[in-house]
């Protein structure tokens, strides 16, 4: 199906072209070419501006984001995740993360390249002449890509400057000062309140993968329940819990290249394999595809260094069973270990299984007792491909950034928190019907502590454990004073308090000189 994917590939060498010619000199010697694309002669039509915001989706692509490095700045930093050896991967999880690291440096990079794209477009396109809705819904996708990059900033650098116009309207680049964190969640609530009032409930199938209504009312509810502002956050899930979202039949379903974009899934980043290999989003050589799954991959099964998972997650799973007396069968989906154990779940016999259909004892041994990861791998619908042995950007399994499995839970989260942490009725149908999809026996009332660990279950190496952690207040006593947790990288002694949240680039401070108002986040 032709989708924003494709849009995507199309856009990229305008971009190069525009972002080229912006520049250019005034020197005499360096006269301008009258058939070249340049800022003055873009934003005059409707082509013009779905070329511009398809192309501030397109830094979502690019290797240094959620391509692949990411990952090494959510999942690789939680108490799932142990990481083998000590590199920029794996930095910013024993909290070594320094400023003049790469991983950091390019995801800000990448994130604010995301801000100013939509910046561009939310103060060009409402000059240019179209039909309203066209323009309403370009607008709110800036508005939510704008919102949704300004998410990861705050909840990665927490100090970062607030930047709503593009750079060539700001005088004084480089004495732009850090928001306080409050006013940055002030600036993502309003931008994504933006989005709901702009965005279309869906798009036709050739624009699958824009975002929408629902995306931007899950973000609104993720922003609220992230700052404690429960009430609010219900408000907003419940507006999409009216059934415009369902959970999938099979919860593996959701990892599958086959299944992407299905009816449970509210927001997700659209990869696709297309032969090239090259870094970046932008240029013509550059790789659409994903790179991240060679880094949960198995040892053995990709050329990454790669990671264990710590034996603790696996445990969660194991002690409760389903209905029929079996394992979650989540647990097959997520993690490869060393069982004989089976579960019957959707007419299919669930077995602990890596790339190309091996068993435990075939890949490693019968006494083996690593645990590693299996999400994402999609083994039955592409073999090997995913574990990175078709190079960079190998799979073109898209990358689920919020699922209504999701929303459900953190609904459930709310409604507990707002009620002084006591059951309620609402919690509790809400967190059932997560738990009815897999088999899993129904509560008759629930706590925090159950919640929490239906989230691990339902949504490892799905970006959000960290994150969890880090607004629940539980980074230091849960991964710092658990350095095990760490062991395969050496350990949490490098945590100092502060390291909760990465350092601000040495570039970025190396660049503004406003030092009264742009400093390095405390601990480094």
């Amino acid at each position: 199906m032709k989708n924003i994917k494709t849009s995507i590939i199309g856009i990229l060498a305008m971009l190069t072209v525009l972002v080229v010619n912006t520049n250019c000199s005034d020197d005499v010697l360096n006269q301008s070419n009258p058939n070249d694309l340049v800022p003055s002669s873009f934003w005059q039509t409707p082509e013009d501006a779905n070329k511009a915001i398809i192309g501030a989706y397109s830094p979502f692509l690019a290797i240094t984001y959620y391509s692949r490095f990411e990952i090494f700045l959510s999942d690789y930093r939680d108490d799932v995740v142990n990481g083998f050896n000590t590199s920029d991967r794996t930095a910013a999880g024993a909290f070594n993360a320094t400023a003049d690291r790469n991983a950091p440096r390019w995801m800000w990079e990448a994130q604010f390249r995301g801000v100013a794209r939509s910046n561009d477009v939310l103060f060009y396109v409402p000059n240019i002449e179209m039909e309203a809705t066209e323009k309403d819904n370009i607008l709110g996708e800036a508005y939510f890509i704008r919102g949704f990059n300004y998410f990861n900033l705050v909840n990665n650098f927490l100090n970062v400057p607030i930047i709503t116009l593009p750079t060539t309207e700001i005088p004084n680049l480089d004495l732009l000062p850090q928001a306080p964190p409050a006013e940055t969640w002030a600036q993502i609530e309003a931008d994504l309140k933006m989005a709901q009032s702009k965005l279309p409930t869906s798009w036709p199938a050739t624009q699958t993968g824009r975002a929408t209504y629902g995306a931007a009312t899950g973000m609104l509810g993720k922003v609220y329940l992230y700052q404690g502002k429960y009430d609010l956050a219900k408000i907003e899930f419940a507006k999409i819990m009216d059934g415009s979202y369902e959970l999938t039949d099979d919860y593996a379903h959701n990892f599958t290249e086959e299944f992407e974009n299905n009816k449970e899934s509210l927001f997700e980043v659209q990869l696709i394999s297309d032969g090239n290999q090259g870094w970046g989003a932008d240029d013509a050589s550059s790789g659409s595809g994903s790179a991240f799954q060679a880094d949960l991959a198995p040892v053995g099964y990709t050329n990454q260094n790669t990671m264990r998972v710590n034996q603790w997650a696996l445990d969660l799973f194991l002690d409760e069973q389903t209905t029929n007396g079996e394992i979650d069968p989540r647990a097959y989906a997520t993690f490869f270990w060393n069982t004989q154990d089976s579960t019957q779940y959707k007419g299919k016999s669930l077995k602990s299984r890596t790339y190309l259909n091996v068993s435990y004892p075939d890949a490693y041994s019968a006494t083996g007792t690593n645990i590693y990861g299996n999400k994402y791998a999609d083994w039955e619908f592409n073999g090997k491909k995913e574990s990175r042995d078709g190079g960079w950007h190998s799979s073109g399994n898209n990358l689920r950034i919020l699922r209504y499995a999701d929303v459900l839970l953190m609904f459930a989260e709310a409604e507990v928190m707002a009620n002084g942490g006591n059951s309620t009725q609402p919690a509790v149908d809400a967190v059932n019907e997560v738990r009815r999809r897999v088999d899993m026996a129904e509560f008759t009332s629930v706590t925090m502590q159950d919640i929490e660990d239906e989230r691990v279950k339902e949504l490892t190496f799905e970006r959000t454990r960290y994150f969890d952690l880090l607004r629940w207040g539980r980074v230091k006593s849960r991964i710092v004073d658990n350095p095990d947790l760490k062991s395969e990288s050496g350990g949490t002694s490098s945590y100092k308090p502060g390291r909760e949240y990465l350092a601000i680039p040495l570039t970025e401070l190396d660049g503004n000189n406003n030092d009264e108002e742009f400093k390095q986040n405390e601990g480094y």
